[in-house]
């Protein structure tokens, strides 16, 4: 059976994502809801990260490549804003990923810390840069390497692109700037006309292209594999 993985955003949890379980079980697919590290019911951790969400939806997926009931060539996985980033992230490593549904992500981590530090006027030099290079350092990892506007070119499965168009937090041109970087028949856009940054509930009525996107998407990852071994069988 093909499965999907649902992670959530920065200082929400698996219950923020919960709306979205019953439409995707309706399609038959099975449901992976968890709280990343330090949300939730999750254990804490010195420090939290988008890399480490992307680190914990990781472990999920291998979680739900080990179960005798899922197909491991037919897994999804879809994120809200910072989970949306991490699935980027994680897809952009992992080949074995079969779709990706990003819900509200942002283009590029420094661009959203530098928003946020304007809407507190909080000056960028020098307190501003000094924020967004020990942040850097704190994460380990260039922003550039883990920037969804960078990653979304290297991930190899479809991808869907779903963003609200009145959304404050992180603005519908991120969105299409990462529907620019990779503008191709594996990708998709959607955008939400009134719909929020947190307009989770706001995706029902989107249920349809979501399941028929995950269909077309699965069934690419099902011929590939049958592709894949039939070259075997020649060999």
């Amino acid at each position: 059976m093909p499965a999907v993985a649902l992670v959530h955003g920065w200082g929400g949890n698996a219950e923020f994502m919960l709306p979205l379980a019953p439409l995707l079980h309706n399609a038959g697919y099975s449901v992976l809801l968890f709280d990343a590290r330090c949300h939730g019911s999750s254990d804490e951790d010195d420090f939290v990260s988008m890399p480490r969400f992307a680190e914990d939806l990781e472990h999920a997926v291998d979680w739900l490549r080990a179960r005798g009931d899922v197909d491991p060539g037919r897994i999804a996985v879809m994120g809200h804003s910072v989970g949306a980033a991490a699935c980027l992230l994680v897809a952009s490593r992992r080949p074995d990923i079969a779709a990706v549904i990003s819900l509200a992500a942002f283009a590029h981590p420094a661009e959203v810390m530098r928003q946020m530090m304007r809407a507190s006027r909080i000056p960028h030099w020098p307190v501003g840069w000094w924020v967004l290079r020990h942040v850097e350092k704190v994460i380990g990892i260039p922003y550039e390497a883990i920037a969804p506007c960078n990653t979304i070119a290297w991930v190899t499965c479809p991808v869907l692109l779903v963003h609200g168009e009145a959304d404050r937090t992180v603005p519908v041109a991120d969105a299409r700037l990462l529907y620019d970087r990779r503008a191709d028949d594996r990708t998709e856009l959607i955008v939400i006309p009134g719909a929020s940054h947190y307009a989770i509930n706001r995706l029902r009525e989107r249920g349809a292209l979501l399941a028929a996107f995950l269909a077309k998407s699965f069934g690419r990852a099902e011929n590939k594999e049958k592709i894949f071994d039939n070259r075997q069988d020649l060999t």
